[in-house]
């Protein structure tokens, strides 16, 4: 195993070891400040963080707005609070070693808004921001009017060299470096393209070795490349190490922290992360966000496999093919489909998926009565999440909506990011994992039970397993 080159990072060497910052609830100040102690970059996220109360206890996240707004409104102040409660337990945690970052994501719910609050409110704690989920082009000057790095989240060259003409040249001073997350390995949401094919991986060297002469143009040559998705054991990457295609490189590890002493998670989803089988993590595009993502293939994954597979297209008046009548709903309401089609419809409905529920496409999916009433309750429930939600319609701007239907083939990603982060079951939620999560069976480190500390986890990284 090649030695690792040290990175300095605003004035202090650390390992080039990068504890990725995921989602809600799944990285907290304990994790990211113990990954900061045993000298690499510990990543608190940002993301609808928790927060305490006097006796150390999390507050519950509990919406009392009457309205979309007012219930948005108060998701940004527990965003804010969650926010510099976990940095400050990070900061206290790492004793001032390694750096802290923070984690945001540019589509959720009053991004800029909660960033520059914990930012504000945590002055000289964190040293860096990592964004992405979008394309964080207002990311530089924020940071940068607080005096921290940045470090855009992107997955090719062609979505850097955007960025860069477009805002971060001018703040070049500022970029601390650039994550490329493999779209077809890492866990979570995945910068796939439109013209790149979900089934159809591509090797991450060429794909990265393109960023870097990319990089190289803009004149950043010292500025390293952040690997992020796959990476589990170092030896299988020295080929990136010492590599002048590479240049400067600080490896990501999402996956791997969350079955540790200091992580967050509960137990039953540290459980259930030592028997993932390989090739059970599924990217899927169910998210709301209309990002491709990846998590584990549970029960509650297979249920949206399994709706958007009861779909029939219609229409509201005979027309083409569309020619056999359909009744639907409590009022007997006809639209019209194809002969086969509504025998296909009648069969579901005898099954007890008896409730059609329209999508934006002009397509219906069947549920039974009581999945339709929780789509719909959450849907009620939305308090925005998110930037733009296609499963609520709900939008941040002015008018507070997408202009398009609720999709009822999505669903509420923050209920359930919510629940799974608390004690709810993991094969009942979303559980977002990389696609090398399947390791954890078969990596002789996690033998009998064995449930490493952060710090013997960054330890036994250094000597490439």
């Amino acid at each position: 195993m090649k030695a690792l080159n040290a990175v300095r990072i605003q004035g202090v060497e650390v390992l080039p070891l990068l504890e990725g910052g995921k989602g809600v609830s799944a990285t907290n100040g304990l994790s990211s400040g113990a990954w900061a102690a045993a000298g690499g970059i510990g990543t608190v996220s940002a993301v609808n963080a928790d927060s305490y109360d006097a006796d150390g206890n999390v507050i519950p996240q509990i919406y009392r707005g009457k309205t979309r707004r007012e219930r948005h409104e108060e998701l940004v102040e527990y965003g804010i609070k969650g926010g510099l409660a976990q940095v400050q337990r990070a900061h206290d945690v790492s004793g001032g070693k390694g750096r802290l970052h923070i984690n945001v994501l540019w589509e959720m719910g009053g991004a800029e808004r909660v960033l520059k609050g914990v930012l504000e409110g945590a002055r000289g704690i964190v040293h860096g921001v990592t964004c992405g989920a979008g394309m964080p082009y207002r990311l530089a000057e924020i940071a940068a009017s607080f005096g921290v790095n940045y470090y855009p989240i992107v997955s090719s060259g062609r979505a850097f060299r955007a960025l860069w003409k477009r805002a971060y040249h001018k703040f070049s001073g500022f970029l601390g470096g650039v994550v490329y997350e493999d779209p077809w390995l890492a866990g979570g949401h995945n910068g796939l393209s439109n013209s790149e094919d979900p089934l159809v991986p591509e090797d991450p060297y060429p794909r990265i070795v393109q960023l870097r002469r990319d990089m190289n143009e803009a004149g950043l040559h010292d500025t390293p490349v952040i690997m992020a998705g796959g990476v589990w054991y170092l030896r299988e990457w020295q080929h990136f190490i010492d590599n002048p295609e590479v240049g400067p490189v600080i490896f990501q590890f999402g996956t791997r922290p969350l079955l540790t002493q200091e992580s967050p998670i509960p137990e039953s989803w540290k459980q259930r992360l030592t028997r993932i089988a390989k090739g059970e993590v599924s990217l899927h595009r169910f998210s709301p966000t209309g990002f491709y993502s990846s998590a584990v293939r549970n029960p509650f994954l297979r249920e949206l496999e399994d709706r958007s597979e009861r779909q029939i297209a219609y229409s509201s008046e005979p027309v083409g093919d569309h020619q056999a009548a359909l009744a639907i709903g409590a009022r007997g309401r006809l639209v019209y489909v194809t002969p086969h089609d509504k025998e296909r419809a009648e069969g579901w409905m005898g099954q007890g998926f008896s409730e059609a529920m329209r999508t934006p496409d002009h397509t219906m999916v069947f549920v039974t009565p009581e999945k339709a009433r929780e789509i719909h309750k959450d849907q009620i429930d939305c308090m925005g999440c998110l930037s733009a939600c296609k499963f609520s319609n709900w939008s941040q701007g002015e008018e507070g909506s997408t202009g398009k239907k609720s999709d009822p083939r999505s669903f509420c990603i923050q209920k359930t990011l919510q629940d799974i982060a608390h004690g709810g079951d993991p094969e009942n939620n979303l559980m977002f994992a990389g696609h090398s999560a399947y390791r954890f069976g078969t990596d002789p480190f996690y033998s009998n039970g064995f449930v490493p500390t952060v710090r013997q986890l960054v330890d036994r990284l250094v000597t490439g397993d």
